[in-house]
């Protein structure tokens, strides 16, 4: 634990909040969540203090308060995608329920070989690059990194892309609507880097996902999306029938 600083312009709450969202993610409230008795114990500072770290931390979804209960961690939430259909990570973090949002890492255009390759083009060409990471609730879920041609990922680079799907914002900015797209799955270990960036527990891999979208023929988007695996199951449903 490190001491609330008194003296800071932070107030004590965004102080305490912030301490415990790390102690949180770090796994060792899992079992048992300190009373409030023990928080004004520990960190010596009000109850009212106290309350209004875990009402912050409740409104995040990362405490649970129930009658006769006190404060709990709840089991995280695991998203679920069927594999049956067009999708996109914005859609399905909403429709569990959860709130959607990215911070953006690159809004550019830039190069990259092996993006190049995916969408037809030429390596040394010019293209878009939209990097994100992406957040369903409080938690980071994926960093998506994006690749598109400059002629048609041109107007994404002044655009917002902080909430919502770069596929929306394609078909309302430039008319251009994807009609099928191609991923393949696989589980790595990630990097110290990404792992941070996720906050990947400790012994838990990442799905990496690399999917090329298409406007009929056109290749529009190669992406190389990093997700949490303890977080996001991808779910195929077989129904035997007519080929």
């Amino acid at each position: 634990m490190i001491p609330l600083d008194r003296a800071s312009p932070l107030p004590l709450w965004a102080q305490l909040q912030g301490q415990l969202r790390e102690r949180i993610q770090s796994g060792e409230f899992d079992r048992h969540f300190p009373t409030d008795e023990q928080l004004v114990r520990e960190y010596r500072v009000s109850r009212q203090t106290i309350r209004e770290a875990i009402r912050r931390l409740q409104l995040a979804g990362l405490v649970k308060r129930e009658r006769g209960r006190g404060s709990y961690v709840p089991s995280p939430t695991e998203l679920e995608q069927p594999l049956s259909q067009f999708y996109s990570l914005a859609a399905s973090i909403h429709e569990q329920g959860l709130e959607e949002r990215s911070v953006m890492l690159d809004q550019k255009v830039s190069r990259n070989a092996v993006a190049a390759s995916h969408l037809g083009l030429a390596e040394d060409t010019d293209l878009v690059e939209i990097r994100r990471l992406r957040y369903a609730g409080d938690e980071p879920l994926a960093i998506d990194d994006s690749w598109l041609p400059l002629a048609i990922g041109e107007v994404l680079l002044d655009e917002d892309l902080r909430k919502g799907s770069i596929y929306e914002q394609l078909a309302l900015r430039a008319g251009t609507r994807v009609t099928r797209s191609t991923e393949r799955i696989r589980a790595a270990s990630a990097d110290a880097a990404t792992r941070k960036t996720l906050a990947l527990p400790r012994g838990e891999a990442v799905l990496v996902l690399d999917r090329l979208v298409f406007m009929d023929r056109q290749a529009v988007e190669w992406r190389r999306s990093l997700i949490r695996g303890d977080r996001f199951t991808f779910v195929s449903e077989w129904n035997p029938g007519t080929p």
